[in-house]
């Protein structure tokens, strides 16, 4: 975590802690003059005061119930419109991102369902499955639920590296570690490229033979390695890691992205030179200790619809 971020977190947490401690001494105090005889008179800035502290004390409370029972199963698709002159006609690329599955259930069920929905060309998983073993079987039925005209693909995430377990066994989705796959589109070549997490330094490897003049996916778990790459002609970078911050606030955005550029990249669409880049929000939620909450962060499928030169993007 950067230091900015910890900053962050830091001043957040505060702010929370503050208020409730401020709040818990406010109803103490309350409760003794009712039941003092000889009340205590409040000014009206006071009870301005005392007021703001309920509401913002309320207000925490609903937050926490949205980010645990409703902001973690509201899926949004965030649809992209790309041109390009190395494709023919149109191709689309659904990405998904960070489904962290869990024993209980969340959206397991739901998300093929909304990826068939899309007829997809290609589906592409970014990394991130599952937050304990007990997951890997609803996590491989469903990508195996998943359906494609042209193809299924992953890579490996942080949290990917499982002693024993092959995650993408069965599913139907090709596993991606410095190579590339080439891929025949509308009588066009296309390349989808993709490394493990634990394989950041060789991304060149991942590329090598690739011709500029061919449109290229290239798929890494974080957006870390953008600014190199985008020196060498990739068409479109995919990404999650960050989860959007799984934890934003309005106007300021994600408050830890774990990654090393800290919120530059925190989610969404970017442009890097003559490559285009997007930080996929993901499904899930952080594993370990950490709270099975979203807030300002809404599950994210992202649907690419990618323009070659027959047809020019829609308004």
């Amino acid at each position: 975590m950067l230091a900015s971020e910890k900053i962050a977190v830091s001043i957040f947490l505060g702010a929370v802690i503050s208020i409730y401690v401020f709040e818990a001494v406010l109803l103490v105090r309350l409760i003794r003059d009712r039941l003092s005889q000889h009340r205590r008179v409040y000014t009206v800035s006071q009870r301005i005061i005392q007021w703001t502290l309920h509401l913002l004390a309320i207000i925490g409370i609903f937050c926490v119930l949205y980010g645990y029972f409703i902001e973690p199963y509201w899926i949004k698709i965030t649809y992209i419109k790309l041109n390009t002159s190395n494709l023919n006609g149109k191709l689309r690329v659904v990405q998904i991102s960070d489904t962290h599955c869990d024993k209980k259930i969340r959206n397991e069920k739901r998300l093929p369902i909304i990826v068939n929905g899309l007829k997809p060309d290609i589906v592409v998983f970014t990394g991130d499955a599952i937050n304990t073993p007990e997951a890997l079987p609803s996590f491989k039925e469903m990508l195996s639920s998943i359906k494609t005209r042209l193809g299924k693909f992953a890579i490996m995430g942080n949290y990917d590296y499982w002693p024993g377990l092959d995650l993408f066994r069965d599913t139907g989705f090709e596993l991606l570690d410095s190579n590339h796959k080439v891929i025949f589109c509308n009588d066009k070549t296309i390349y989808i490229a993709g490394i493990s997490y634990d394989n950041m330094s060789k991304w060149k490897k991942a590329i090598a033979g690739i011709s500029q003049d061919l449109f290229c996916i290239f798929l890494y778990h974080t957006p870390d390695l953008i600014e190199e790459v985008s020196e060498s002609g990739i068409d479109l970078y995919l990404a999650g890691h960050t989860h959007g911050g799984q934890i934003a606030l309005p106007f300021y955005g994600a408050l830890v992205t774990l990654s090393d550029f800290g919120k530059k990249y925190e989610g969404g669409k970017y442009v890097v030179g003559s490559t285009t880049l997007y930080v996929n929000q993901g499904i899930g939620m952080e594993g370990g200790i950490a709270p099975r909450v979203r807030f300002w962060a809404r599950p994210e499928i992202t649907v690419f619809d990618i323009y070659g030169k027959t047809k020019e993007v829609q308004k």
